[in-house]
């Protein structure tokens, strides 16, 4: 496919439609003159939201055959442009009124309008939610993705866009958060290695927090090919190759969308409220606090295996000292990159022998410790993580399903692993399982309350995008123990599950907190959590990003043959 250049505008829009009508028609104009094919611009560009009743929404919104869409339709038929716009739209029955995308050729045609399905917080109280599938757009530029906003705060609507085939998200945003193009915007091109353009608004009146702008071009391994800053007014582009996002290999992880384990993600087309998360819906309310202390044990291979393990039992003896309850070990901590792949059968013999020394480790500090080893299988062998109490029995075990090319050696794990331990419910996840948003979404709706991640990062942002990603759209802590050779010398992490409580700053509503250690050496990293923490499944007062997802629209994600086929 040709080369085609992606533009995004950032703006403010205010109270004038008129105004503002004019005003996208001259970002138009300065698109056309740069070669822009295509251009970018945020949600609700028609008008500024300065209305507080579903009926003044109704008012001051607009219709398809209206004035404004029809403007913006002629701009595009006698500039030769193509623009995906935000743009507030009526329902059929007053007061809905849908937060709307339009997709308008290069002829001045309606190519396609999609309807926000997932809402931030105020919006709930203004507009009526899409329910229409979720689908890409074939089109002369490439197979276009449309979403806006908070549709790409949770992991679904992209996440079935690309599955579906899009080359190119085109994202409508109306963000007051840092999180957009510091996160969900590049993390969902990398998930699904799509391309994403962004634009958001920009500025505004003075009244709490700026919209953010920040609007970018995303390459799908997450290179920002073109950025606009936070403060002004900009118009920026990129040419880019849409068919390149067919090819859906990942150096280290192989082909992303061949490695997902339809078979494992039946729960997430199940109604909302047959899950276990249902009872964690919404604010905490009457939840107590329940706080436990764990740290990532943030050591692996070096010099030895004897001294390797002989660290490791260091380090749970110095955990237990300082109460730490649950303490972590790195992914496969006490082998040699390319040591297990040489030799399965040897690895699974001395991972039986260290994990009796862990054991007895465990139960002397009195604490849980999981630990991720190589296990023998009778003959098949797994990735494996155990979580050893302080009796030193066994409270859980998941074996790794969704592995890398380099993971040969290994046999898939066939669950996804949610354990009732005495320290809550404990979720399992390992490696490069973090870039699959099924994972820890299955983890979630099946009640997780904290999930434990040994890791070894393939790349930086598996920790500073992934990682974070995985507690902002599911509301759940996450431990991940990194190994000290992960890349970019890029150390362990806690993300904190941070509950709403009203006066909440919006970056700190939409951002959690992440507590990180140095990396390329042994640490030991104490982080104290509320368990309460993850039954606040709010981010503001009304958006809880997993009571509002539409399973009903979901099959996709549990039929293999439909991504294979593509």
């Amino acid at each position: 496919m040709a080369i085609v250049r992606f533009g995004t505008a950032q703006f403010f829009s205010g109270p004038d439609t008129a105004a503002n009508l004019q005003m996208c028609i001259n970002w138009m104009r300065r698109a056309a003159d740069a070669g822009v094919q295509l251009l970018v611009m945020p949600e609700n560009s028609n008008r500024v939201r300065d209305f507080t009743t579903r009926e003044a929404a109704w008012e001051l919104s607009e219709d398809l055959d209206g004035d404004f869409v029809t403007g913006l339709r002629a701009a595009c038929a006698e500039l030769g442009l193509w623009l995906a716009v935000g743009v507030d739209l009526r329902g059929e029955d007053c007061p809905d009124v849908f937060i709307g995308q339009v997709l308008i050729n290069d002829a001045g045609e309606i190519a396609a309008v999609h309807r926000k399905h997932i809402f931030w917080d105020y919006e709930y109280t203004l507009f009526t939610p899409g329910t229409e599938p979720i689908t890409a757009v074939e089109t002369p530029l490439g197979r276009l993705g449309l979403l806006m906003c908070a549709d790409g705060i949770v992991p679904e609507v992209p996440r079935l866009l690309g599955l579906d085939g899009a080359q190119v998200f085109l994202n409508s945003l109306n963000s007051r958060g840092p999180d957009e193009h510091r996160l969900h915007v590049p993390q969902r091109a990398m998930e699904n290695r799509v391309w994403h353009v962004s634009s958001n608004t920009v500025g505004g009146p003075a009244d709490a927090y700026p919209w953010m702008g920040g609007s970018q071009i995303v390459s799908p391994d997450g290179v920002v090919l073109a950025a606009a800053g936070e403060s002004e007014e900009e118009l920026v582009w990129a040419d880019l190759d849409p068919a390149a996002a067919d090819q859906k290999t990942d150096p280290l992880r192989g082909d992303v969308f061949a490695a997902r384990r339809p078979d494992l993600y039946g729960d997430l087309a199940l109604p909302v409220q047959e899950l276990p998360v249902a009872a964690m819906y919404g604010p905490a309310g009457e939840t107590p606090s329940t706080l436990i202390t764990v740290a990532p044990l943030q050591v692996s291979w070096f010099h030895n295996r004897d001294w390797t393990v002989t660290r490791a039992l260091g380090q749970i003896e110095y955990a237990g000292s300082r109460a730490i309850a649950l303490g972590v070990l790195p992914e496969l901590f006490c082998f040699r990159p390319g040591e297990v792949a040489a030799d399965p059968a040897d690895a699974a013999a001395f991972s039986a022998e260290v994990l009796d020394r862990i054991r007895a480790a465990a139960t002397a500090a009195r604490m849980h410790v999981a630990v991720n080893l190589v296990e023998d299988g009778g003959g098949a062998y797994f990735n494996t993580t155990w979580l050893v109490g302080p009796d030193g029995g066994t409270s859980a075990r998941y074996r790794k399903t969704h592995l890398e090319p380099a993971e040969g050696w290994a046999t898939p794990g066939d669950d996804l692993t949610v354990a009732q331990t005495a320290l809550g419910r404990i979720g399992f996840m390992t490696g490069s399982e973090v870039w699959f948003p099924e994972v820890a979404r299955v983890l979630t709706v099946r009640g997780a309350e904290l999930i434990v991640h040994p890791t070894g990062w393939d790349r930086p942002e598996a920790a500073t995008c992934a990682a974070v990603q995985r507690t902002e759209e599911n509301r759940v802590h996450l431990i991940s123990s990194a190994r000290l050779d992960s890349a970019g010398s890029v150390g362990s992490q806690v993300v904190e599950a941070d509950e709403f409580v009203p006066g909440q700053p919006i970056a700190l509503m939409r951002y959690p907190t992440a507590w990180t250690c140095r990396g390329g050496f042994e640490e030991q990293m104490k982080v104290e959590l509320d368990l309460r923490g993850s039954h606040s499944k709010v981010q503001g007062f009304h958006l809880d990003p997993v009571a509002t997802r539409q399973p009903f629209l979901y099959q996709p994600f549990v039929r293999a043959q439909e991504v294979a086929a593509r």
